[in-house]
């Protein structure tokens, strides 16, 4: 399968993912489940599952053989897969699911339209594949400030390159309104947008700042290909944006969510 653009920084293990970006989806996931996840016996299908985050929380509420997962990127496909024996998980994009039409009671996009090709078209496939009347949902960072982690990466790098290429600015649809307009130009119905805060917890410094360095995401890409004199002066210029702490600390993320019903 061809590569999609935005999966190119997701490379790592699921394992590693879980250290950098994954412990804010497993925080995120609960909450987000509420609002996406049709009560028992409905079908759920997860799209751009990652390493399985939304996944879990929908098979505990409905069971294995109720839950489908897809993503474009293998590693994190069979971590999916190995985590969660049962779901049927596939490699796919959101622009081309791998199901039949009206299959499913609800599906969600959790922390994954920053990246797809095609957003309206991600959206419209999983409209097709959901049921009339059933749910769709969709959560991204919101990159006004909400994501405290993200936001201080990137306040750091662009103190000290000003072509920095600084996440608020590239990514889509981490601003008010943005995702209701997307949803709503798809033609679904009762379209709503709101927000869910979580955090996580670091031991230390070093912790959030290795995570980085595992080249996960645009951040830590960004991170990771840096020359090491200057990820010395990143790491310090971060330090010094979340506040220079000598033990342990959070950091909160602020999710804008958007729900819907398909037409019928």
């Amino acid at each position: 399968m061809d590569e999609v653009p935005g999966t190119r920084t997701f490379r790592d293990s699921g394992a590693g993912y879980d250290t950098f970006m994954g412990r804010y989806s497993k925080e995120l996931a609960p909450a987000f489940a509420d609002v996406c996840v049709p009560a028992a016996p409905g079908r759920f299908l997860d799209v751009g599952c990652g390493p399985g985050a939304l996944t879990g929380v929908a098979v505990a509420r409905l069971g294995a053989a109720a839950v489908a997962a897809v993503d474009p990127t293998p590693g994190f496909v069979r971590t999916c897969q190995q985590r969660y024996p049962g779901v049927d998980v596939r490699e796919a994009t959101a622009e081309a699911l791998p199901f039949g039409d009206d299959g499913f009671d609800g599906a969600a996009a959790q922390l994954v339209l920053h990246f797809v090709t095609d957003p309206q078209v991600a959206v419209s496939e999983m409209a097709r594949v959901v049921r009339p009347g059933g749910v769709l949902a969709a959560a991204v960072w919101d990159f006004t400030g909400g994501m405290q982690m993200l936001r201080a990466f990137w306040d750091a790098a662009l103190s000290l390159d000003s072509a920095a290429p600084h996440e608020a600015h590239e990514l889509r649809f981490g601003s008010p309104g943005e995702l209701a307009e997307l949803f709503s130009g798809g033609g679904l119905q009762d379209v709503a947008e709101s927000t869910i805060t979580v955090a996580s917890r670091y031991d230390g410094f070093d912790e959030l700042w290795e995570g980085f360095l595992r080249g996960i995401g645009p951040a830590g890409a960004y991170a990771a290909a840096q020359p090491l004199e200057n990820q010395a002066r990143l790491r310090t210029a971060l330090f010094a944006e979340v506040g220079r702490p000598e033990g342990g600390f959070s950091l909160d993320a602020t999710a804008r969510i958007v729900r819907a019903r398909t037409p019928g």
